[in-house]
């Protein structure tokens, strides 16, 4: 969360104050693009007639927004996604477990009925990508040769990643979209400082007046604001809120560019599928170059990230390790929140 109130410092809410810092420390000219914009609003309420000072404006505008309980509401989108994943693959990797893992020898039926179990078509709807995906996980049990069979279930995780990306992507621009001031909301309340006499009649005049499509400087003033204050929120969610963590204890930053190399097996890809396929979704072959997203709603970003993030980290041994201790495991299955390192 300090993060989060930083930026509110940054994108200048704190305009107009003679001690006000120019960003800060080690911010670049660009980091806050909504401080011009916050500063010509305050400047174009002022000049409507609003009497309030540059720091009540920054109060009200505050009050108007709910920061805290926004960013805790898009927190709640990303859970929601989260759960929208686990539900599905989590369910079919159980089934594929229960089914198929055990083979001892490759059976083209067996892998066959299972696929039979999955919905045909394209993602959000279809599951063509599942069925592939768990295809090739079927063939890599049998596979002998080792490159091959690690490019097999890299193909299969990248199938699996694009699937759910693209079904996740209303509950991602959600979480994205939720930390943004009405722009009517605040025109309104700033309505309502310009004419304090009027009372309730004050917001009938205001929202005729809107019926009829009438605009002012300070409604363009808000429009503006509220349009970097967008750009800048989302930037921050996907820094702050949109991190994966892989053990042991390395954090990645989804806006930050990946700072692993491929593994050995991996920097020359044989497999004809799984060449087409980054073809498709790895716009920096072969390289992690760009692969920091500024916008997580962005889904072909997004996905540049994801796959070279899988093709990283396929063969690192310490995801095989339990996530929880025993102890953790059995507060989550009393349906406690465990103590310790998450």
């Amino acid at each position: 969360m300090e993060r989060q109130l930083v930026y509110l410092r940054d994108v200048g809410f704190e305009t107009g104050r003679p001690d006000h810092p120019q960003g800060r420390p080690g911010a670049g000219a660009g980091e806050s693009p909504a401080r011009e914009e916050s500063a010509a609003l305050v400047a174009s309420a002022q000049q409507s007639g609003v009497k309030l000072g540059a720091i009540d404006l920054i109060k009200l505008i505050w009050k108007t927004w709910d920061p805290l309980s926004a960013f805790d509401r898009s927190s709640q989108a990303v859970a929601r996604g989260n759960l929208k994943v686990f539900a599905e693959i989590g369910g079919e990797f159980a089934r594929f477990y229960a089914d198929c893992l055990q083979d001892i020898a490759f059976s083209p039926e067996k892998i066959e009925r299972f696929c039979d179990g999955l919905r045909p078509g394209d993602p959000p709807d279809g599951q063509r990508l599942l069925r592939q995906a768990f295809q090739r996980y079927y063939q890599a049990l049998f596979e002998p040769q080792a490159k091959a069979r690690v490019e097999l279930l890299l193909l299969a995780n990248l199938e699996i990643g694009l699937h759910e990306q693209t079904r996740l992507q209303p509950e991602i621009n959600e979480a994205l979209d939720v930390p943004i001031i009405d722009p009517k909301e605040l025109a309104r309340r700033l309505n309502r400082e310009l004419h304090p006499g009027r009372g309730w009649l004050n917001d009938v005049v205001w929202y005729i007046t809107t019926w009829l499509g009438r605009s002012t400087p300070l409604d363009a003033a808000i429009d503006s604001f509220v349009a970097a204050a967008r750009r800048q929120a989302q930037s921050i969610l996907t820094e702050t809120l949109m991190t994966i963590e892989l053990p042991p204890h390395n954090v990645l930053r989804l806006g930050e560019d990946l700072s692993a190399g491929f593994p050995a097996v991996l920097q020359q890809i044989e497999n004809t599928e799984l060449r087409a396929l980054l073809a498709q979704i790895d716009p920096t072959p072969d390289s992690t170059r760009e692969t920091g997203v500024n916008y997580w709603g962005d889904l072909p970003d997004r996905l540049h990230f994801i796959a070279d993030m899988f093709r990283c980290y396929e063969t690192t041994q310490e995801l095989f390790e339990a996530p929880f201790t025993a102890e953790q495991t059995a507060e989550l299955k009393e349906g406690r929140l465990p103590t310790g390192r998450l």
